[in-house]
C-alpha cells in the first residue's frame, strides 16, 4: 500500500513538472524579453506584452501602496519596535448562564494581550516580550530573544534565563534517538532570517532568468508565431489590437520540454536554489527538516527522471496553441488551449481564457480555466476590477467555481499618510449559507514611525455581527537599537544531558510555575 501510495505521488509530480514548464513557457516567459534585442516580430512583441503586463500590473500594486512598502522596507534595513495590543468584545445575550458560572463576556471584554515585537534584521536580532491582562489575571516578563546563533527565554517565575544554542539540538536528539538522529541537527535559527529577507535572492532570480526563460525563447522557433490585426470588445471598450498566435505541434512541445527536462536534472545550481527555499520556508521550525529536505529532492530528482522517460508516450494529438490580443504593448485578451494525457483515452484538455485591461486609473480582468476529461469538467472563473483614482479605491475580486463563490469588496482612501479601509471576505455556499469576514480600520505612515488600528467581526447566517469582534492597535518606530536579554544568569539547557534537562524541569522550573501560578489565581480571585 505504502509503496502504491508513494508511486502515485511521483507520477503526480512528474506530471505537476511538465505542468509547470507549459505554464512558464506561456505565461511567465514574458521575463526572457528582457534578455533579447527588441526586434519587430510576433514572437518578440508575443513576450515583450506578456512582459509588459506583468511588470504594469506590479508597478500599480506598488503606486498604490507606496506608503506600506516604504516602512517594510525600513523595518528590514533598520532597527525597528512595534507595540501589537490586541482585545476583543464579546456580546450574546443567550450565552448568560442565569447565576451558575461566569458570563464569558465578562472575561473575554476584560482580556488583552500585548505584544512588544523589535527586530534588527541587519544584525539579525529579534527581541519579543509579551504582555497580557486574563480577566484581571495580569501575566508579565515573557521575553524571548533570538540570533542566528542562539535563543533565549525568560520567564517570569524563573530568576535564570533559558538558552539554547542553535547547533545543541543535534547533541540532544542523538541522545534521545541515535538510530533516528545523526547529531547535527539544529534550531535552524538562521532560517527564520533568511525567511522574512525575502524569496529568492537577486543573484538566484538572474540565474533563472538566463538559464530558463531565455533559454525557453531561444529554443522556441520563430515560425511557431503568426501575427495579424484584429478589432476585440473589452470591458465595454472596442480595442483595436495586434493578435498573435503562438502553435507547436506535439513534436515541436515534446522536443522542448524534453530538452527543458535534461537541463533542469543535470541543473546542481538549480537544485540548490530549490533546497535553500525549502529550507527557508520551515521557518527552522522541524527537527526532521534536513531529513525531510533530503527526500523530497530524492523524490524530485526522481520525478524529473521519470517525467523525462514518460514524455515519449504522452499524448499531445493537437499540441499547444496559445494566442493572444495586445493593445498599448500590452495584453488585453488571451486564449489557451492544450490537450494532453498517457494514451487517447485519458486525454485531458486545459483551457485558459478571458481578457483584462490595464490602466493607471482601473485594472479589469476576468478569466475562466477549464479542464475536461473523458469523466467530468470543471471550470473556474476569476475576475476582478480594481480602481484607484484621487487617492481613493473601490475594488471587487471573486473567484467562482460552480456554486461556490469566494470574494473580496473593499474601498480605501489616502490622505496625509493615512489610508482608511473598509474590506469584506466573504464565502458564498449554498450548503452552510457561508459568511462573511468584515476588516474595518486606519492606519497612518509618518517618516520613521507608523500606527494602525483594525477592527474584525464575523458574520454569517447565525451569528451576528456584533456578537464578536476583535481589535489590534499597532504603534511602531525605528529605534537606535533593541532590547536583549542579560547573559549574567542564565542556565544553558543545551549543554545538559537529557537526564539533566529532565531533572532541572521537575524539581526546579516545575514547583515554581505552580507556586507562580497559584499567586496569580489568588490576586485574579480565582
Amino acid at each position: 500500500m505504502g509503496e502504491s501510495t508513494n508511486e502515485n505521488q511521483k507520477k503526480g509530480v512528474s506530471k505537476g513538472i511538465i505542468a509547470l514548464i507549459i505554464g512558464v513557457l506561456v505565461l511567465a516567459g514574458g521575463t526572457a524579453a528582457a534578455f533579447m534585442m527588441m526586434k519587430s516580430s510576433p514572437k518578440a512583441s508575443y513576450f515583450l506584452a506578456e512582459k509588459n503586463s506583468m511588470d504594469y500590473m506590479v508597478e500599480q500594486i506598488e503606486n498604490r501602496y507606496q506608503p506600506e512598502l516604504d516602512w517594510y522596507e525600513k523595518t528590514q534595513t533598520g532597527k525597528s519596535a512595534s507595540t501589537v495590543e490586541l482585545t476583543a468584545e464579546y456580546n450574546d445575550p443567550a450565552a448568560t448562564t442565569g447565576g451558575y458560572g461566569m458570563d464569558p463576556a465578562m472575561f473575554i471584554n476584560n482580556s488583552s494581550i500585548i505584544l512588544d515585537a523589535q527586530t534588527d534584521m541587519e544584525n539579525r536580532q529579534i527581541y519579543t516580550g509579551l504582555k497580557a491582562n486574563i480577566g484581571g489575571i495580569e501575566v508579565n516578563d515573557i521575553q524571548l530573544y533570538l540570533t542566528e546563533e542562539k535563543l533565549m527565554l525568560g520567564l517570569p517565575f524563573l530568576e535564570e534565563t533559558i538558552q539554547m544554542n542553535n547547533e545543541d539540538l543535534g547533541p540532544l536528539l542523538h541522545e534521545a534517538d541515535p538510530e533516528m538522529f545523526t547529531g547535527e541537527e539544529t534550531l535552524g535559527l538562521e532560517t527564520i532570517f533568511e525567511s522574512a529577507e525575502g524569496a529568492l535572492a537577486e543573484e538566484d532570480i538572474e540565474y533563472l532568468n538566463e538559464e530558463y526563460l531565455k533559454f525557453i525563447y531561444d529554443e522556441l522557433p520563430e515560425d511557431a508565431f503568426t501575427g495579424s490585426e484584429e478589432t476585440v470588445d473589452v470591458n465595454g471598450e472596442s480595442i483595436n489590437t495586434e493578435k498573435i498566435e503562438l502553435k507547436l505541434t506535439e513534436e515541436q512541445l515534446k522536443d522542448l520540454i524534453t530538452t527543458v527536462l535534461d537541463k533542469m536534472e543535470n541543473d546542481d545550481r538549480l537544485k540548490e536554489i530549490i533546497q535553500e527555499q525549502m529550507t527557508a520556508q520551515q521557518f527552522g521550525s522541524s527537527v526532521y527538516m534536513d531529513e525531510e529536505i533530503e527526500t523530497m529532492m530524492a523524490d524530485f530528482d526522481t520525478a524529473l527522471a521519470e517525467a523525462r522517460k514518460g514524455m515519449a508516450d504522452i499524448q499531445m494529438p493537437d499540441g499547444l496553441t496559445s494566442t493572444i490580443w495586445i493593445h498599448d504593448e500590452k495584453v488585453v485578451q488571451r486564449d489557451f488551449i492544450i490537450e494532453m494525457g498517457p494514451n487517447a483515452e485519458e486525454l485531458v484538455t486545459l483551457s485558459v481564457n478571458g481578457s483584462q485591461l490595464l490602466t493607471e486609473t482601473n485594472q479589469f480582468f476576468n478569466y475562466d480555466l477549464g479542464f475536461v476529461d473523458a469523466h467530468s469538467d470543471g471550470s473556474m472563473n476569476i475576475s476582478g476590477d480594481l480602481n484607484w483614482e484621487d487617492n481613493q479605491a473601490t475594488d471587487s475580486i471573486s473567484l467562482s467555481v460552480e456554486d461556490i463563490v469566494l470574494s473580496y469588496n473593499g474601498s480605501e482612501t489616502l490622505e496625509d499618510g493615512t489610508r482608511q479601509f473598509d474590506r469584506t471576505f466573504a464565502l458564498e455556499e449554498p450548503s452552510s449559507g457561508g459568511g462573511s469576514l468584515l476588516w474595518t480600520g486606519q492606519a497612518t505612515y509618518e517618516s520613521d514611525q507608523m500606527n494602525s488600528e483594525n477592527n474584525l467581526s464575523v458574520e454569517t447566517p447565525d451569528f451576528g455581527q456584533d456578537m464578536f469582534s476583535s481589535t489590534i492597535v499597532s504603534d511602531g518606530k525605528i529605534v537606535d537599537s533593541i532590547e536583549t536579554l542579560s547573559e549574567e544568569n542564565v542556565k544553558e539547557i543545551g549543554g545538559m544531558t537529557a537526564a539533566e534537562i529532565q531533572e532541572y524541569v521537575e524539581m526546579d522550573v516545575t514547583p515554581k510555575f505552580q507556586q507562580w501560578l497559584f499567586g496569580l489565581m489568588s490576586s485574579g480571585g480565582m
